[in-house]
């Protein structure tokens, strides 16, 4: 946790806001000629594809003539856009798609609402809805959209996407589930990938126990001389060599200068090959180090009537993708500690966080609330953030919930060393003031999952008083 205090470093006077408020400007101009010609090329592309569809009508193998209407089309656009035929023949199929099963969203982009990236997540994630079902997918994917960034809206677009398909969830990734595999694929200079096709809660943990027994290894190299917080952008320069052999860490383990990626993969070929890590910097002597007993942490939003077996409505794997309510009753059973989240009854935000074993419960809290980094557009996991003062403590600012914040290394520093400055209003909103003066509003993101029970059709009974939205 850091201070709010603000140097101003690389802003200069009020001239130079000025110069970047008229930038900012042209910028705007530049997005809207941008939107309209990109939406201009959809349409023509599109066209392109009617038009080899209409060349191929009445052929006796309509499939195949139609195949090199396009590739015709295709290599007479490629060399207009300066691409190959094979590229414009994709993009004409992509655009041909967006018009036709996705009219709201031509719409919506047509009239800013939604820029380009929205419409590309719209459509990766809208393909797997059947077309009778798309139109309602449409509606709810624009109205997310419309609030936050396209890097943003991704998982939210996927719990949308799994709420409307008419079959579950549950069913599907059980059928999904049993395709899983392991394969490798042979690359140059002797290498190759090994590609483990896993359910998604079981590759995130993975990856999460990769990295935490890395950094343990990692953290171990100040005993040997090497200064400094390591980090995932260690290199192979970060290391300083040394021949020290204090703490039973012998040179094998000072001279390390791996990096981050490069322990991961070789404890995962040690955990794989042998059963534990064949090099643990906390092992002495014939006792086992403390690697094998690190396990890997997911962090999991179910609703209480999917954990009591009332639906089977899918959960949220923070930072990643839905998991199916069987998956998630089962990590519920078995993990050793969890949270129960108290969410506002109208628009969903965390309020509370009741630990069932009450361990750093202002942490949960907070990582349940904010979910990822809090500067606008900004998707950094909170478990990878910093909490930060949004009253400097030096300024009287407390350390308590209504004055923290999760924010990543790269907006932390932003928010201390730039004119950026933020306010921070009952229920976790953050209000965000550029430079320029332009204003960001950053509610605190409600859990992907339904927390709250709609009223039975023809309830009679008048609802309670609730407060308005934060």
């Amino acid at each position: 946790m850091h201070s709010n205090g603000r140097l101003g470093v690389g802003m200069g006077d009020d001239a130079d806001v000025a110069a970047l408020a008229a930038l900012v400007a042209d910028a705007e101009g530049v997005a809207d000629a941008a939107r309209a010609t990109q939406i201009r090329e959809v349409r023509v592309l599109a066209a392109a594809g009617v038009l080899a569809e209409r060349q191929s009508a009445g052929a006796s193998e309509k499939v195949k003539a139609r195949e090199m209407a396009l590739r015709g089309i295709a290599a007479e656009l490629a060399g207009v856009f300066v691409a190959t035929d094979r590229t414009l023949q994709r993009r004409i199929d992509e655009a041909r798609d967006l018009v036709d099963n996705y009219p709201l969203t031509m719409a919506a982009w047509e009239a800013g609402r939604i820029v380009r990236g929205h419409v590309r997540v719209i459509q990766d994630i809208g393909c797997v809805i059947p077309a009778g079902d798309r139109a309602e997918f449409e509606r709810l994917a624009i109205e997310r959209c419309e609030r936050d960034a396209p890097n943003r809206v991704r998982d939210a677009l996927r719990m949308v996407a799994e709420r409307v398909h008419p079959r579950s969830f549950t069913e599907r990734h059980e059928e999904a589930a049993a395709g899983r595999c392991v394969s490798v694929k042979p690359g140059p200079d002797g290498m190759s990938d090994l590609i483990a096709t896993l359910p998604t809660v079981i590759a995130d943990g993975i990856v999460d126990r990769l990295t935490r027994q890395a950094r343990v290894i990692i953290n171990a190299r100040p005993q040997a001389g090497t200064a400094g917080e390591p980090d995932e952008r260690a290199d192979a320069n970060s290391a300083s060599p040394d021949t020290d052999t204090t703490n039973g860490v012998g040179s094998s383990f000072i001279d390390d200068s791996r990096s981050i990626d490069q322990v991961r993969a070789d404890v995962f070929s040690d955990l794989l090959l042998a059963g534990t890590p064949a090099l643990d910097p906390t092992a002495t002597g014939d006792v086992d180090g403390m690697l094998g007993a690190i396990r890997a942490h997911v962090q999991v939003a179910v609703s209480a009537l999917t954990l009591m077996g009332n639906d089977e409505e899918p959960a949220d794997l923070a930072g990643r993708s839905p998991i199916d309510a069987a998956t998630a009753r089962e990590l519920a059973g078995n993990a050793t500690s969890w949270d129960r989240l108290l969410t506002h009854p109208v628009s969903g935000t965390v309020l509370e966080c009741d630990a069932y074993r009450p361990t750093a419960a202002m942490i949960r809290l907070l990582r349940a609330r904010d979910r990822h980094c809090r500067f606008p557009g900004c998707r950094q996991p909170a478990i990878r953030c910093e909490l930060d003062h949004t009253i400097a403590a030096s300024d009287g600012g407390k350390t308590h919930v209504c004055n923290l914040a999760d924010l990543c290394k790269r907006h932390h520093d932003v928010k201390h060393h730039t004119r950026w400055h933020v306010v921070q209003l009952p229920g976790g909103t953050l209000v965000w003031t550029s430079p320029t003066g332009r204003v960001y509003r950053e509610d605190a993101p409600p859990p992907l999952v339904t927390f709250t029970i709609p009223d039975p059709p023809g309830s009679a009974e008048k609802p309670p008083d609730t407060p308005p939205p934060f």
